[in-house]
């Protein structure tokens, strides 16, 4: 039976060790400890806030500090220092030049022409929600971990190694997301958005209170937007300091961190510095309150903040955007479900709205339901790979499209990462759209991706990439004329995913790209290939917008954007929602068939791509069977694991081994 509220767990507290951070009395949550008193409170971020500046001043350095709530809202941005010499750098390379030539590399802001353009507050949100949103009560997870995860190798620095499990996560929770929220006047309900999707640069840590994660800080102290190309040395990097001090007292659980988390065999790195290692003694951190305008300003930013420090809110209540289901759509599921700001359902179930295109073969809204509840179960029998302790059974969300992209329902089990929501609906509609017949002349009607050059005086556009070019690549690369045009070809974004890796075969470092990335010389984190540029010219109005360039903000909708190239004007000219949040390119999605006829999508993000990719595929076949065929996975034949391009076969689904906590099945998927 699920509880109205998530129950309140004994022993919160937080009485930290200098040398270590642990908070000795933090209990061992595994998703129950979230409650109404789980939130920040203003007195916390002043604190949150004022351990940072001491350990900034301690280093001689100025820092812009975001701390947001877990999800998403900005509850406070401080500046230290002059803004127009907060000089950012879009970089992958340590030296601060541009070595890739293409996507967001080596945008670099302000201009003196217009000093309050700026993005150094940008960074420091993105760093702060994606601490709060990669984490949970099972995980905490850093930035510098995301540096890790989506990388072209796994680890990054070691060739001959697949891309990272989270390859393309950093294009998620965009501001022009059709599904997360945006400021407006005071803290609401979440996923919010970010201002540059999720953050790989170190310096991004997430929030806790008794066990719980209530949040996330975010520093951008150097200059430099970047990832960390090589986790073979130990960076003594100056964000990573300032934002490891400022978690004092609300440092994640010892036991949770992401360095007692092994992926693939691999230990993820949590961070590059302890506390140990700073420079300032937390504890005496002057007070909020001393911190005069010469030291610095709570600042507004455009979109995100009003410059007024404000409570966070807390995760599982209404008020949050995210609480039980109350066993109303998903009985003895533990479901939770999203809701609006009078607490309202968002996406409940519901039926396809694609009739005319599928010829009267939609999704009905049983079915939709079936196929959430079915999948839901699956993912609570499953054992989790991201979380602590061991054994742990998955946290997910799950997302059901119709062809067109349509959301016709969400759900998630308890304690689910953040990042998850908006990832999950990214998958099931990159699934259903490369699957379908029409992706192709789609993708031919969007505008063509801008890329930028900024210099100290001026910003302008540079370069501009015409997205057909995908199409043709994709084709040539299969040696098939009708691909994204006949929808013979079932998707997974595994499969699609392995296209739009820097090199085919997947990790081996001497081949070539696949057909859907970038060559080398304009392939990096910054420029994925053709999942960033789909979504370029949004990215980049919102950017500008944020920086306060006049230029309107971003409505939803992430593909069609047209930026002049004077940036004289912008505009949506492709309506739908097709790719209303984006393209996903990592594992966890399976289109949805009715005998021969694609009907949708589903996708699933939570706690391992493996187990994602499990909860989708085995969700959709078991809720096959309960409606006797009626929905299931494409037919075999058609399956894109038929396809051996370049002599190497792509993947369908890659289902892990021994996976459920409650039996020793095998080889789940197998003949299915």
């Amino acid at each position: 039976m699920t509880a109205l509220l998530l129950t309140a767990c004994s022993g919160s507290g937080t009485s930290v060790t200098p040398t270590t951070g642990t908070d000795s009395s933090n209990p061992s949550c595994t998703g129950s400890c979230a409650s109404a008193s789980s939130n920040l409170t203003v007195a916390d971020v002043q604190q949150v806030i004022a351990q940072g500046v001491a350990e900034a001043q301690a280093r001689g350095v100025n820092a812009t500090i975001a701390v947001v709530d877990r999800v998403g809202n900005v509850l406070a941005v401080y500046r230290m220092g002059n803004a127009a010499t907060r000089v950012v750098t879009v970089t992958t390379s340590p030296a601060g030049d541009s070595p890739v030539s293409g996507g967001l590399e080596g945008i670099r802001l302000p201009v003196q022409a217009a000093a309050t353009v700026n993005i150094d507050h940008a960074a420091a949100i993105a760093k702060a929600v994606t601490g709060a949103y990669l984490s949970s009560e099972g995980n905490a997870f850093s930035t510098r971990v995301a540096s890790q995860i989506v990388q072209e190798n796994f680890n990054p620095g070691e060739s001959l190694q697949p891309a990272g499990p989270l390859f393309g996560v950093q294009f998620s929770s965009l501001a022009c997301s059709d599904l997360v929220s945006q400021f407006n006047g005071a803290p609401g309900v979440g996923p919010q958005r970010t201002p540059l999707g999720l953050s790989a640069d170190p310096g991004g840590f997430p929030l806790y209170k008794g066990g719980t994660v209530v949040g996330g800080v975010g520093v951008l102290a150097d200059g430099f937007y970047t990832i960390d190309k090589s986790i073979l040395d130990r960076d003594r990097d100056v964000d990573e300091a300032i934002a490891l001090a400022a978690t004092f007292s609300f440092s994640a659980p010892v036991d949770r961190r992401s360095d007692r988390i092994t992926v693939d065999g691999k230990v993820l790195r949590f961070t590059d510095v302890e506390f140990a290692d700073l420079n300032s003694n937390p504890l005496s951190a002057p007070a909020f309150a001393t911190l005069t305008p010469a030291v610095g300003a709570v600042i507004p930013v455009l979109g995100y903040t009003d410059g007024v420090i404000r409570d966070g809110t807390a995760f599982g209540q209404p008020g949050s955007g995210i609480r039980p289901d109350g066993d109303l759509n998903f009985p003895g599921r533990d479901a939770f479900v999203l809701v609006d700001a009078t607490n309202a359902l968002r996406y409940p179930p519901r039926a396809g709205t694609d009739g005319t295109i599928v010829g009267g073969a939609v999704l009905a809204e049983s079915e939709v339901r079936t196929l959430l509840q079915s999948s839901l179960d699956v993912a609570n029998r499953a054992r989790a790979q991201i979380r602590r302790p061991v054994g742990s059974q998955a946290r997910v969300t799950i997302s059901v499209v119709d062809s067109q992209g349509e959301i016709l329902g969400i759900a998630r089990t308890r304690d689910a990462p953040l990042f998850g929501t908006d990832v999950s609906l990214q998958k099931a509609r990159t699934a259903a759209f490369m699957s379908s017949s029409s992706a192709g002349a789609f993708i031919a009607t969007l505008p063509d991706a801008r890329y930028l050059s900024t210099t100290d005086a001026s910003v302008s556009v540079v370069r501009s990439i015409q997205l057909s070019g995908y199409v043709d690549a994709l084709r040539t690369f299969l040696g098939d004329t009708n691909a994204l045009a006949d929808g013979q070809i079932a998707y997974t974004d595994r499969a699609s995913g392995n296209l739009a890796r820097p090199f085919y075969p997947d990790g081996i470092n001497y081949e070539n790209q696949g057909p859907l990335s970038k060559p080398k010389g304009e392939w990096s984190p910054f420029s994925t290939g053709m999942q960033l540029d789909l979504a370029m010219n949004a990215i980049l109005q919102h950017v500008l917008f944020v920086g306060g360039v006049p230029v309107p903000d971003v409505a939803p909708g992430c593909a069609g954007v047209q930026l002049a190239t004077d940036l004289s004007s912008v505009g949506q000219t492709i309506t739908g929602v097709r790719l209303g949040n984006g393209l996903q390119i990592f594992p966890g999605s399976v289109p949805i068939y009715r005998g021969g006829t694609l009907i949708g999508g589903i996708g699933v993000s939570g706690d391992g791509i493996d187990q994602d990719d499990m909860v989708a595929f085995m969700g959709l076949h078991n809720a096959g069977q309960a409606l006797s065929g009626a929905i299931g996975n494409a037919p075999s034949e058609r399956r894109a694991d038929t396809l051996t391009p370049q002599g190497v076969r792509l993947r369908y689904v890659q289902c892990p081994q021994a996976p459920f906590i409650d039996g020793t099945d095998d080889n789940v998927c197998g003949g299915k």
